[in-house]
């Protein structure tokens, strides 16, 4: 199975760190963020697909066209144009049947990824104290998604999308339209699929979302204390 893993993003909000470094190449525990994420890839993902952009080369150096035994192929996203632009970008390796999508500066466990392989349609979803910033998810008692919005200024539940996602062929009939930002969010085609089809919400274990250089020390300062008393 593949995985789409859109990194093409400048990580602006991650400055000055990225301002010469990829945000995906920033160390976590001692590794690339990226890294990280591959790592949590269940077994039965032979094949990524990363979606580069900015500094993009440096990716492409830093991984090459195999990693830990997984075959890597890179498309460049050219315009920040968000992450339907990017799934767009992938689509010519993506082929028929479900594939596996997530971002590239958020770290799942591998086992709540795994959870979402058994079904057709998935999204994975954490419960979080404030969602606002994040595509919200609301679903009913059977676990179906019913609503996805993107940034609500009044979420509707305190279920964040992680970003990881099962998806297949289906969701390239349901183009995203376009934000105030000139962006496409992919969360909006996810909200439109899930009106005609079953799309089911599984519940992540760990999420680390990395937004500023504060996340990330705050994270990397955490792992020291832990490794200190151990």
């Amino acid at each position: 199975m593949k995985a789409i893993i859109p990194s093409a993003g400048e990580g602006i909000r991650l400055r000055p760190l990225t301002l010469n470094t990829p945000k995906q190449l920033l160390e976590l525990y001692g590794k690339p963020i990226l890294e990280h994420i591959f790592d949590s890839l269940p077994d039965e993902i032979d094949e990524i697909v990363l979606v580069v952009g900015y500094l993009g080369d440096k990716i492409i150096k830093h991984f090459g066209n195999n990693f830990k035994g997984k075959k890597i192929n890179y498309v460049w996203q050219k315009q920040k144009r968000g992450t339907w632009d990017a799934l767009l970008a992938a689509r010519k390796h993506i082929g028929k049947g479900k594939f596996l999508m997530l971002y590239g500066d958020d770290i799942i466990d591998k086992k709540s990824i795994k959870k979402l392989l058994k079904h057709e349609l998935a999204v994975l979803a954490k419960e979080v104290p404030d969602p606002r910033r994040f595509g919200v998810v609301v679903k009913d008692k059977n676990g179906r998604l019913l609503e996805l919005v993107e940034k609500p200024e009044n979420p509707k539940s305190k279920f964040a999308l992680t970003g990881v996602k099962i998806l297949d062929e289906r969701i390239f009939l349901y183009p995203a339209e376009k934000h105030k930002n000139g962006e496409f969010y992919v969360t909006d085609s996810v909200s439109k699929l899930a009106k005609e089809h079953t799309v089911i919400v599984e519940e992540a274990d760990t999420w680390l979302s990395i937004a500023t250089p504060e996340d990330l020390a705050r994270l990397n300062e955490d792992y020291k204390a832990h490794k200190r008393k151990s």
